[in-house]
């Protein structure tokens, strides 16, 4: 502040002395002009003796006087005004002064936290420049080992073609041997449909020219009623004279049948649709399971080997006839022999 005041009084300009001139000048000027009327008057007085010459010169330049007067007082208001303006422009820089000192003390603290932030960011950058240089060293590592991992890609890719051509080649093979095995399992299809055909052929002989035992497709079928009583899985004592013909005819078939075939007699057991729930079978499920059990059972004991048999359950959910008559029911009540590849 005492700066300011300093610099207030340096620059205050001082218009007292030009002022005191200025009225110095015009007191001059009325001494001078009364003078020069006291010296008129003389003259006038000596030279009245009728110098109108004189009087009219005198007039004149009393007429320049008061004309210089006027022009005297007019450049005094005009001073004056000039005056009253410099005191108000004066008066308007003291203020502006006043602003920008105070806008000096802003920008001084301003500037303080400028050069803060300065320095502040300056360590961020520090610290900016050091992740950036860590960045660039692990992007370097990654180019390596990505450059690593293309060189190992390539060698795979290598690799693979080479697997691959050897995986055509295996392809190839494979198909053959897939159309040699089909073919071979065709053979061996025909085969059995022969040893099939054979074996229906052997048993419909020893069965005789029964009526209720039908060849249906590829299975022998047999009425559930020749071999079972109704709701029992155990094999009626006259059943056992028709089994022993059919294990019979299986065991003449099983010895010409060659090692090399996988084929087995699946015996299958149906119902019909009349629902069964006893202690001993709570479903039909469970009584033609029994049933196909029960006549593997006795075929094995008639010799034939077990590896070669199967026994599968169907319930009521495979008929032959859909109806609901007695004689539907009676045909859906079987034991169906199926020779089949394992």
């Amino acid at each position: 502040m005492a700066l300011a005041r300093a610099r207030r009084r340096q620059y205050s300009p001082n218009y007292w002395p030009g002022f005191v001139d200025m009225l110095s000048t015009l007191l001059l000027v009325v001494i001078f002009l009364m003078a020069l009327f006291m010296v008129t008057n003389f003259i006038i007085t000596q030279a009245s003796s009728g110098k109108d010459t004189m009087l009219s010169r005198l007039n004149r330049q009393l007429s320049e006087l008061t004309e210089l007067l006027a022009l005297e007082r007019s450049q005094k208001d005009s001073v004056e005004d000039s005056l009253s303006a410099l005191q108000a422009t004066l008066l308007n820089k003291d203020k502006e002064t006043q602003r920008l000192t105070g806008l000096l003390g802003d920008a001084s603290g301003q500037t303080e936290s400028a050069e803060e932030r300065a320095a502040a960011l300056g360590t961020k950058l520090d610290d900016q420049r050091k992740i950036t240089n860590d960045a660039l060293a692990k992007v370097e590592l990654l180019n390596q080992q990505l450059a690593a991992l293309r060189l190992q890609l390539a060698a795979i890719n290598e690799a693979l073609e080479a697997s691959e051509a050897k995986d055509k080649d295996a392809q190839a093979k494979i198909a053959d041997l897939g159309q040699r095995l089909n073919v071979a399992l065709a053979k061996k299809v025909q085969e059995l449909a022969r040893y099939r055909s054979d074996f229906f052929g052997k048993l419909r002989e020893a069965l005789g020219a029964r009526q209720d035992f039908q060849i249906v497709g590829d299975r022998f079928v047999f009425p559930s009623d020749v071999l079972f009583d109704p709701g029992s899985a155990d094999l009626k004592p006259e059943a056992t004279f028709q089994l022993d013909k059919l294990a019979n005819s299986l065991k003449e078939i099983e010895g010409s049948i060659p090692p090399d075939i996988a084929w087995v007699m699946r015996v299958d057991g149906h119902t019909d649709i009349k629902p069964i729930a006893t202690p001993e079978f709570p479903s039909n499920w469970e009584l033609s399971s029994a049933r196909a059990i029960s006549v593997v059972r006795y075929l094995m004991q008639q010799g034939i080997a077990p590896e070669h048999l199967v026994a599968a359950g169907f319930g009521e959910f495979q008929p032959i006839d859909a109806g609901a008559s007695d004689q539907a029911l009676a045909k859906n009540r079987r034991i169906e022999l199926k020779l089949t590849e394992r």
